[in-house]
């Protein structure tokens, strides 16, 4: 499957500042994957080492960090040279072993000629606890999600179809009806499916949404297991009560995160770790609370007040139980919670774009989805499940911070009236 994250790689390996490279995601979003695949194609040798089954070379490393010594220790028990440049060596599932995070600071002061790219499930948990030593400024880091609308639509041989989405996007020129209709249905279908490869991949196969959910399933299952495995028993419970309530609190009219919908008499310093645990996994987005819409926005952040999505809107989905129907119906729904959902899906797709997840809100009395900072201006977004556009809160956004213009995103075609920039929500990854 034709990853974005593959062009990444091959600019880290070109770098005249490449250090060894750490991937962040969460479980069952292909990382293995497409670095094995980037191993194979611009590589002679992949060294591959799962920290979670090699005992021998985590016991190595408890008592010898030195570059010179490890790749001497690895040339002998593989059995093969290690040429700088031509093997890649691939330290898969590190968050298993704290020591060998902690050797990526020496081969980046000692041998930086050594191409390394290390992956975790869970390494934003395990650096964030308090044994372990993160190699700041002695790596480059990249993030992984689940694969947007685009890959999906790379996956399903749609490539003519992406590139005409993204010309009437530039152009800001109304698709042809049958090509706009055509597009929300895969959108449709991408609800569903979302974007874990093996649940696209399953897709693919057997055009079975039934199937296709199965697989998220176990994904999820996954997911719980880790809760338990990587945290301690009371957190754990936080956790998954954290994570078990993420469709209800998109479900309510205000979706701001709330701790007594946890549990009754929640609060912050109840659930606050869990709720972090959760980012940090990569299994939630927090979209944090903007005070004003000044630049730069990062500046005027709400730290107490967040809304949390899920990473994957086809797990959203089958965690939600909502009706499949109501999802593919092409006739509109008034379903509040599939608005949110929407939200859901753009929060997935800004957040693949590299996007920090940032909504407005003014005295309760206006609310814009999301605020992003593009090429020096504050833009406004709205979210839309339907056809219809009309936001009262854009206007008010637009007015009180001067933005040159404001997005909403609908199912309504591609246009521009009144400022206001009308994107289909297929076409959400162009923006």
């Amino acid at each position: 499957m034709r990853r974005k994250v593959s062009e990444s790689l091959v600019a880290w390996k070109k770098s005249s500042r490449r250090m060894p490279l750490l991937i962040n995601g969460a479980r069952q979003v292909g990382k293995t994957y497409i670095v094995k695949k980037f191993a194979q194609e611009h590589y002679e040798i992949l060294l591959y080492l799962n920290m979670e089954v090699e005992t021998m070379f985590a016991k190595f490393l408890e008592t010898e960090l030195s570059p010179e010594k490890i790749i001497q220790y690895l040339e002998t028990v593989n059995m093969q040279d290690i040429i700088p440049g031509k093997t890649l060596i691939f330290i898969d599932e590190i968050q298993a072993c704290e020591r060998a995070l902690t050797a990526l600071k020496y081969f980046s002061e000692q041998m930086p000629e050594h191409h390394i790219i290390a992956a975790g499930s869970l390494l934003g948990v395990a650096v964030n606890r308090e044994k372990f030593s993160f190699p700041v400024g002695k790596v480059n880091e990249l993030n992984m999600y689940p694969m947007d609308f685009e890959e999906f639509l790379w996956a399903m041989n749609m490539g003519k179809l992406v590139n005409t989405i993204h010309d009437h996007y530039n152009n800001n020129e109304k698709m042809p009806e049958a090509l706009h209709e055509a597009a929300l249905n895969l959108y449709r279908d991408y609800f569903i499916v979302g974007g874990m490869p093996a649940a696209i991949k399953t897709f693919i196969g057997t055009n079975s949404f039934v199937k296709t959910q199965e697989v998220q399933n176990e994904i999820l299952n996954a997911y719980i297991a880790d809760m338990a495995k990587y945290a301690d028993p009371s957190t754990s419970v936080k956790i998954r009560a954290c994570y078990n309530s993420i469709p209800a609190q998109l479900a309510k009219e205000n979706t701001k995160f709330q701790y007594k919908v946890v549990q009754r008499g929640g609060t912050a310093t109840i659930f606050g770790e869990a709720i972090e645990w959760l980012v940090f996994a990569g299994v939630a987005l927090k979209c944090q609370r903007l005070n004003h819409g000044y630049i730069p926005i990062n500046a005027y952040v709400d730290l107490v007040n967040f809304k949390l999505y899920m990473a994957d809107i086809g797990v959203l989905t089958l965690q939600s139980k909502i009706p499949l129907q109501t999802i593919l119906s092409p006739v509109e729904v008034d379903n509040t919670f599939l608005g949110a959902m929407t939200e859901n899906y753009v929060a997935q797709v800004f957040v693949c774009k590299g996007y920090d997840l940032m909504y407005w809100q003014s005295n309760g009395k206006a609310e814009v989805d999301f605020v992003l900072q593009i090429n020096d201006e504050v833009i406004p977004i709205e979210v839309k499940k339907g056809r219809r556009n009309r936001s009262r809160s854009l206007r008010v956004f637009m007015e009180k911070y001067k933005s040159p213009y404001a997005i909403c995103v609908s199912k309504r075609n591609f246009g521009f009236e009144n400022g206001i920039k009308s994107v289909p929500l297929y076409a959400t990854f162009c923006i």
